[in-house]
């Protein structure tokens, strides 16, 4: 099946711009066509379930914010082996995002550009069909703020999308990272961030876990005030990391000419992971991580456990894979547990960061 894609139908969807293949794709996978690819059983990778923040996950590889941004193959996701599925990210109202185009392959770095602009279907819609949807595993729901609202009036329009989508999700995932919303990323400074996650974090205790998404750009500094005010507020966990605004080191050609937008995929790796590194060291461990960007391989997905996160996620990663993907990295990171003499997840989170 692997072999499949790799020849025939990777090369139909990149033969399409990026945006219409992932509205085709999307297609496929509402339709049930992806249904051969099919695994039955997320938990039989011999990775056993991981415990975090309250929550059982079957298998530590998620499938990012951004694919589904309006939970419409939630369960397809799942199906192919994913072991959580986060929605969105979902916004208070509906919106139709940036002008297109505004998103581009570079195959050359295995990469995505997007400028998506939180497109989506708003908080109401996507709380009234997953509230009708019979959930397979683990559903996280990525929340942001819409474009039109100014960051003075940013904490009213998060908790009106935290109040309508809370009881439909796993966890809440706290978007203030995206490069795609002007002013967005002011969020993550520290007076910012703590009216934010002091006003979020009272209505979701004793509801539903909360996360903050934090962007890969930030200096160390920044990233410890940003977990500083997570453990201040007993926020439970981070995600690391959002895309980069960054261009360095890319060799595919006419990347200026692109223009704005977030960067993901392999050229994120090493940033990710040294984000990852340096909320697990400051945090001494006691804010569970989702790691993400660069997520290719189940020694992609090994890295991150062992600069500090507990599970990963992908997304660019997926583009390039196709459907076998999860079920790739899984069996993979199962074979290099058992090779490193690991006999669980938890017993390799944070082994890669040097004493010191």
């Amino acid at each position: 099946m692997g072999f499949l894609w790799e020849k025939l139908g990777r090369r139909a969807m990149f033969a399409l711009d990026a945006e219409t293949a992932h509205e085709l794709g999307m297609k496929v996978l509402q339709s049930g066509l992806a249904a051969p690819y099919y695994y039955s059983d997320a938990a039989g990778f011999d990775l056993g379930p991981i415990e975090r923040f309250g929550l059982t996950f079957p298998n530590p590889v998620g499938i990012a914010a951004g694919f589904d941004k309006n939970a419409v193959a939630v369960n397809q996701l799942a199906s192919l082996g994913f072991g959580f599925v986060e929605v969105g990210t979902v916004t208070f109202r509906p919106q139709p995002g940036n002008p297109k185009p505004r998103m581009f392959r570079l195959p050359e770095d295995h990469a995505l550009i997007n400028r998506l602009g939180f497109n989506n279907e708003g908080a109401g819609v996507v709380a009234d069909r997953l509230s009708k949807l019979r959930r397979k595993g683990i559903v996280g729901i990525n929340i942001g703020k819409n474009k039109d609202v100014p960051n003075e009036e940013a904490t009213e329009n998060y908790l009106a999308s935290f109040n309508l989508l809370a009881d439909h999700a796993d966890y809440v995932a706290i978007n203030i990272s995206s490069p795609n919303t002007p002013n967005l990323r002011e969020l993550q400074r520290s007076e910012n961030l703590d009216e934010l996650l002091g006003a979020l974090s009272q209505v979701a205790s004793g509801r539903v876990p909360l996360l903050v998404k934090i962007a890969p750009d930030l200096s160390e500094g920044e990233i410890e005030t940003a977990v500083d005010i997570c453990l201040k507020y007993a926020i439970d966990g981070i995600i690391a990391t959002n895309t980069t605004i960054s261009r360095d080191g890319l060799r595919s050609p006419n990347v200026e000419s692109i223009g704005a937008g977030g960067l993901s995929g392999r050229p994120l790796r090493l940033k990710a992971n040294g984000v990852i590194e340096t909320v697990f060291r400051y945090s001494k461990g006691k804010l569970p991580i989702i790691g993400v960007g660069g997520v290719f391989t189940g020694d992609d997905a090994f890295e991150k456990i062992a600069a500090g996160a507990s599970l990963v996620q992908a997304y660019t990663g997926f583009i390039y894979g196709g459907p076998t993907f999860a079920r790739d990295v899984n069996v993979r990171l199962a074979e290099i547990l058992k090779e490193k003499g690991f006999s669980s997840i938890d017993e390799a989170v944070g082994t890669g960061i040097s004493a010191g």
